[in-house]
């Protein structure tokens, strides 16, 4: 019996290698190397050997005014996008969850904009909030409520509007097909003894609907966050970071400071810096939530 158990583990073991040997060399290696990059100056002139000056890329980043800058836009995207998508998401679904026909029909139309490309719905709207675009063209030439364009994506928070109205009309498919499901698994039982209770839809909705998927909710606002923070293609698609790096988000300034200017140390440092405000912002809504079921 131990010989066949040993053999079965050597054959477990021998399934796994495979893909512990491509997770390691494409995901523990590179972030091992991302954190040793970090404590050295690292960029165009210093390619072929790196000087080891400790915390300096850290204390770099922090007293920078373009990440101070970066890091607010990120922060309000986040607190901008992500209640405005589960919100539209939930009410999208609990619509749909209570329509006797057609369902098929709205969770495609709903979740059309996930599966579009994030470059294509970029230069739409790029197209559309531009000077000389379609929005402008219509207000003046169209609906006359202006006799001049209006720079739509010149300011800084003309800009980040636009990115925040594009980032929260892609993400609502994905949150009414999350919520969806969840609404799905809820016992139908909950419902009948509240309606004996003489409970209303608004009341069912707030005491049993929203208590029965709690862990859902938990679900999409953590990974939503985590979306907030890695927000890239749309401020590079559509504003590049102007005026004067006033729309850049802490991606884009990365990628500037990694591609452009060339120091890679000083990304690598901003890197863990994002991943350890994420780490914290998880461990507060992990807490927040565990609280309120507490409470509740």
């Amino acid at each position: 019996m131990e010989t066949k158990s040993l053999k079965n583990r050597i054959q477990i073991f021998l399934l796994l290698l495979p893909g512990m040997i491509v997770f390691a060399m494409f995901t523990i290696y590179p972030i091992v190397k991302l954190f040793l990059m970090s404590f050295f100056k690292w960029d165009f002139s210093s390619m072929a050997e790196q000087t080891f000056i400790g915390l300096d890329n850290y204390k770099e980043v922090l007293f920078d005014e373009t990440f101070h800058t970066a890091f607010t836009n990120t922060i309000l995207y986040t607190i901008i996008t992500v209640p405005a998508q589960m919100a539209l998401g939930l009410l999208a679904a609990v619509l749909i969850h209570n329509i006797p026909k057609f369902k098929v029909s709205f969770r495609v139309l709903y979740y059309l904009p996930v599966i579009t490309s994030w470059v294509i719905v970029s230069l739409v709207f790029k197209y559309i909030f531009n000077t000389e675009g379609m929005l402008n063209y219509v207000l003046t030439n169209v609906m006359h409520f202006t006799s001049t364009n209006i720079a739509w994506l010149d300011t800084r928070w003309g800009g980040m509007a636009v990115t925040e109205m594009l980032g929260t009309w892609k993400g609502v498919g994905w949150n009414m097909v999350v919520f969806l499901a969840a609404l799905q698994s809820v016992p139908q039982e909950l419902y009948e003894v509240a309606d004996l209770d003489g409970c209303g839809r608004i009341q069912k909705f707030f005491y049993v609907t929203i208590p029965s998927i709690k862990s859902t909710v938990l679900f999409a606002l953590i990974m939503l966050t985590i979306g907030g923070f890695n927000v890239f293609t749309s401020v590079k698609m559509i504003t590049e970071g102007k005026p004067m790096h006033q729309t850049e988000t802490v991606l884009t300034w990365m990628y500037y400071k990694a591609f452009t200017s060339g120091k890679f140390g000083y990304a690598a440092a901003l890197s863990f810096i994002v991943a350890l405000t994420l780490a914290f912002l998880a461990i507060l809504q992990f807490k927040a939530m565990k609280n309120k079921d507490e409470t509740m």
